[in-house]
């Protein structure tokens, strides 16, 4: 405690541990590296989820905040599965993204971008529209690299994979109303 009964704001780590439930479990992290070894994006992270559950413990906030591992993190919960401590890996990737968000050091990561375009797609279609996607993120970040990817989505398409148009769900303004409802109590935490 500080003069005037005013507390600390509270650690780096602890910030983090307290963001998801089951957090605290990040202390038993020993850096085995079974996440980084079992991660499909690993190869796109600038840092494996090891070295940022280490570099969390050290207290590097501004580091592991601006660090776009937690937005590639695609929730697949591969590396919760495999974790030998049991630590809820994704979980506490979402609690990164958030506090991300809320101290405003998402906007150098453009996968803070490509998950808004995402959420855009969920909240006009109800479900993801995943060439409407991919050409929206890519024409605003990777123009140059959109050809590159036009084999990939034309064998997605021809095998039915990717659909050509969007299909919305039959009650897209219950889903709206859902969506609406859990930003208010985002902002209300």
């Amino acid at each position: 405690m500080t003069k005037g009964n005013t507390r600390d704001p509270p650690s780096f780590p602890a910030e983090v541990m307290n963001a998801v439930l089951g957090g605290d479990a990040l202390r038993r992290c020993f850096q085995c590296g079974a996440c980084g070894g079992s991660c499909p994006s690993a190869a796109d992270m600038n840092h494996s989820p090891s070295r940022l559950f280490a570099m969390i413990r050290a207290g590097l906030r501004n580091e592991v905040l601006r660090s776009n591992t937690p937005w590639y993190c695609v929730a697949c919960y591969y590396c919760a599965v495999r974790c030998p401590q049991e630590i809820p890996i994704t979980d506490l990737m979402y609690g990164l993204k958030r506090l991300s968000i809320q101290q405003g050091l998402c906007e150098e990561v453009d996968a803070a971008d490509f998950s808004r375009t995402f959420i855009g797609s969920v909240e006009r279609y109800g479900r993801s529209f995943e060439l409407g996607l991919a050409t929206r993120y890519h024409l605003t970040h990777r123009p140059l690299g959109l050809p590159k990817l036009a084999p990939t989505g034309l064998g997605m398409l021809l095998k039915g994979r990717m659909a050509l148009r969007p299909h919305r769900i039959k009650d897209i303004k219950g889903l709206r109303a859902i969506l609406s409802r859990a930003r208010v109590l985002e902002r209300v935490r």
